[in-house]
């Protein structure tokens, strides 16, 4: 689920969010492409499995309607069912992405999200252009259930849109959660005026520029200090001067 405020990390916020809001998750635009495509991965497998197979008129082998092409029928139901098994797990991982406290964790699940995301995209392609290529060279229909076969087909490329989109959601993620997970940056606090001296920093293991100390020059020798005590001497009388005399006993 997307947070909006506070810090975050790839969509949801970093404090392991405040509680799971089912009504917010089932509206949000990826909930609703990733429950698209769990149906859509239903139709096209269970149509096959259902309908996809038929006995021709003279062997009592089932095979394939897409031109008796088994590899064809085999390739979808696989593709349909990893991607059915997919949605659901995606759809737990998102609901489980808000609650994880480290942004490492959430990048390995979005990451995971867009490589599978942008795989099946592919795959989907492959699988119409394969059912519909078939289909096109299948000349007998008789007996073959027509609506499934089409269906089959008209899902697979459905299948293309919604994985497509998933993508772009998690490719935005990704690239959101690169830019909000950035390394911290020092800012040096405002000079105090009331101390005499200059503060001093340690370097950072983030930051690991020396902090360069002020200078000062010489307090000049030439100037008279005004604190300073003269030096002591000794008051010494005159010889002319007649002051204290022994006393005669």
């Amino acid at each position: 689920m997307e947070e909006t405020g506070g810090t975050s990390a790839y969509g949801a916020s970093l404090a392991g969010g405040g509680g799971f809001d089912f009504n917010k998750f089932i509206r949000q635009p990826q909930t609703i492409v990733r429950l698209l495509s769990w149906i859509f991965a239903i139709v096209v497998f269970a149509c096959i499995t259902t309908e996809g197979y038929i006995n021709p008129l003279h062997s009592a082998q089932a095979t394939c309607i897409f031109n008796q092409n088994d590899s064809a029928c085999q390739y979808a139901v696989g593709i349909g069912v990893i991607a059915f098994l997919a949605c659901v797990c995606f759809l737990v991982l998102d609901i489980y992405l808000p609650f994880m406290s480290n942004a490492q964790e959430r990048k390995y699940a979005v990451v995971a999200d867009l490589g599978f995301s942008g795989a099946w995209t592919f795959l989907w392609f492959v699988c119409f252009c394969l059912l519909s290529s078939q289909w096109g060279r299948t000349h007998d229909v008789s007996g073959i259930p027509e609506d499934a076969a089409r269906a089959t087909v008209a899902f697979s490329f459905f299948s293309i849109a919604t994985w497509g989109i998933s993508t772009y959601f998690a490719l935005g993620r990704f690239r959101r959660g690169v830019n909000e997970v950035s390394i911290p940056t020092y800012t040096e606090p405002p000079p105090d005026h009331h101390t005499p001296y200059p503060p001093t920093y340690a370097p950072t293991s983030y930051n690991p520029t020396t902090y360069t100390p002020t200078t000062y020059t010489a307090y000049p020798s030439s100037v008279a200090d005004v604190h300073q005590q003269p030096p002591f001497i000794p008051n010494i009388q005159p010889h002319d001067d007649v002051g204290y005399q022994t006393p005669n006993y």
